[in-house]
């Protein structure tokens, strides 16, 4: 039996990181924890990670289309925090960066890693940004490197 398993390591992996800026005080730990990932575990050289800030969750998809389209990356990791609040705005920012992101990846034929946290309130935001349920934006950047590792197999299989 032929199995193929992606592993985290890929050096020369091109990684874009699509971070927002709302509810930064959230998102600054999922980046520190992205990169962190990237460098240490999946080996990425510095030189090949680049930082993309965009005004909040909202923005990701398009700003990750851009970024596919351009064909310069392997893979995107999309970063940030939607809060529920007392109105219907969790719902469409939330769903509209999901199947945004969703569709990105489908049809640009890359990794788009979700990093989004999407939580009832500020405490479960901080417990998934590096606390008690880990950081989310590590694991992002880990699949998104295994998913890179994988695609290559699938490609020389």
């Amino acid at each position: 039996m032929k199995v193929l398993e992606g592993a985290v390591a890929a050096p020369n992996a091109r990684i874009a990181v699509v971070v927002a800026r709302f509810n930064s005080f959230i998102n600054e730990s999922l980046l520190e924890g992205a990169v962190d990932a990237l460098k240490r575990i999946g080996q990425v050289k510095d030189e090949n990670i680049t930082l993309v800030r965009v005004p909040g969750a909202y923005e990701l998809p398009l700003v990750a289309r851009r970024l596919a389209e351009s064909k310069k990356y392997d893979a995107i990791v999309a970063l940030g925090t939607v809060i529920r609040g007392g109105t219907a705005h969790f719902e469409y920012v939330a769903g509209e960066a999901s199947s945004g992101l969703g569709q990105v990846a489908m049809q640009a034929d890359i990794p788009v890693a979700f990093g989004v946290l999407t939580t009832e309130n500020i405490e479960q935001a901080i417990e998934r940004a590096g606390t008690k349920a880990g950081n989310k934006g590590a694991e992002a950047a880990l699949v998104a490197l295994e998913v890179v590792n994988l695609l290559e197999q699938i490609k020389s299989a």
